[in-house]
């Protein structure tokens, strides 16, 4: 298929979307940019985005012929695949598509692809610092932040691509063939747009189902899902374990991370020369020593990077410390499975912010991983009845409402004790209070940051 002689439309007019429609013009490619928001100001549009200004903007409800006028229909990340318009238009004939299999098909040069329900940005910042160490030309894109479309075109045949890959991207992918994989843990997320936990996984999977010959896929040992998933993979797996020593594979035992192969046993790194918290964090350390050592990067290069990496941000982030008390921004747990490694890397008792969005997700086993841990729990959010619940069930009532995050943050200040910690992990997405995690975690620094002593 010759894509130059097609005619695409992008749905959606945030950072995805403007991103693909700019390569699609940059390859003088016939683009159009829809938004469903028919008060869209289009005006205020093309101003901000003065190299789409010839690029037609249609805003409200999608006309019939613009559909028949497309042979491409490419979706941003937050489109839903099961939008009555994209079915209509996929019985149409009409291809659909995703920002990621846009970009990879004018993309060039190695991609080494991340997904999983918790770890994946961190794994991804570690691996592209890793790969940055050993090659002159890499490009960390995708989920991360910056979309894959947004660096195609500057890609070569010597660079390598470091791509972090939601569950919303792998939907729409068709021909994008990672060399190298990596599904970190599969948990209950998103439901709300999957549907089930079958689609999810589904999705989750289908990261490898274009590897073929010489390709390399890195797996959680201890996820079961994975476990099942990796025996039945014809593209050779590289494990990775907390929990046990393997006989081929990388895995955690006495605070050393060590590497099996062939008999021969090679320690990687002690987690105490690390600058991370948490043993979910020393996962994410052995999936990406995997991917770039399976990748050809020696092992020297690699330990550099791990010795001089810090966490990213909103992630289990020290932020500052007021009267002997410790604030951490743990935005980035937008899901309870998230929020327990958060719990977990916790070593002083804990003030805990949580609540949000609902994405349809139980917070049982996140109530039962306080252990002890929680002295507070301060709720914000549309689920903070939900979760006081379930709270309530699993025996665990100190359980504090607020109707906003900088009156959580002073309830948790009020109440804590020199030695103690609060800790933001929400359990759940920030929509409904804040654009994004990101909004969120900077907001909750700046409030701590202002804190009197």
């Amino acid at each position: 298929m010759d894509i130059r002689e097609k005619k695409f439309l992008v749905i959606g007019t945030g950072k995805s979307g403007i991103a693909a429609a700019e390569l699609l013009k940059k390859e003088q490619i016939a683009v159009r940019l829809y938004d469903s928001n028919e008060n869209l100001d289009k005006q205020v549009f093309y101003e901000k985005n003065p190299d789409l200004s010839d690029v037609a903007l249609i805003t409200g409800t999608l006309p019939e012929e613009e559909m028949k006028n497309t042979d491409i229909l490419v979706l941003s990340p937050g489109v839903p695949t099961d939008l009555p318009m994209v079915g209509t238009m996929r019985e149409m004939g009409i291809a659909i598509w995703g920002e990621i299999e846009l970009a990879y098909a004018f993309a060039k040069g190695a991609v080494l692809a991340i997904t999983g329900t918790n770890g994946k940005t961190t794994t991804t910042s570690l691996l592209g610092e890793i790969m940055k160490n050993y090659f002159k030309e890499v490009f960390v894109v995708g989920n991360i932040g910056i979309p894959y479309t947004s660096v195609a075109a500057d890609t070569t045949e010597e660079s390598v691509t470091v791509a972090e890959i939601s569950s919303f991207q792998l939907e729409t992918i068709h021909t994008f063939a990672p060399e190298v994989t990596a599904i970190l843990n599969i948990t209950p997320d998103h439901l709300n747009r999957h549907h089930t936990m079958e689609n999810y996984i589904a999705a989750k999977e289908s990261i490898t189902k274009n590897q073929g010959e010489g390709d390399l896929c890195v797996l959680n040992y201890e996820d079961e899902v994975l476990h099942d998933f990796g025996k039945q993979l014809k593209v050779p797996v590289i494990w990775f374990s907390s929990e046990r020593e393997l006989e081929e594979g990388y895995y955690l035992k006495d605070d050393i991370i060590y590497f099996a192969k062939a008999g021969k046993v090679t320690e990687i790194i002690k987690t105490d020369e690390l600058n991370l918290l948490g043993k979910h964090n020393f996962e994410n350390v052995m999936a990406a020593v995997a991917m770039a050592v399976g990748f050809g990067v020696p092992l020297e290069k690699v330990q550099e990077v791990l010795k001089r990496f810090t966490a990213v941000e909103h992630r289990i982030e020290y932020v500052t410390s007021k009267r002997g008390v410790a604030f951490y921004n743990d935005s980035k747990g937008t899901n309870p499975d998230a929020a327990i490694k958060g719990i977990q890397a916790m070593n002083r008792p804990t003030y805990l912010i949580g609540g949000g969005y609902d994405k349809e997700s139980t917070y049982d086993e996140w109530i039962d991983a306080f252990d002890g841990k929680v002295k507070e729990l301060v709720l914000i959010g549309q689920t903070r009845e939900k979760i006081a619940s379930t709270a309530k069930a699993h025996g665990f009532t100190s359980v504090v409402m607020a109707d906003s995050l900088e009156e959580a943050i002073h309830i948790c200040y009020d109440h804590a004790v020199s030695g103690d910690a609060v800790l933001l992990s929400p359990a759940c997405a920030s929509w409904g209070m804040f654009t994004n995690y990101e909004e969120r975690g900077r907001i909750f620094k700046d409030i701590v940051r202002s804190l009197k002593e």
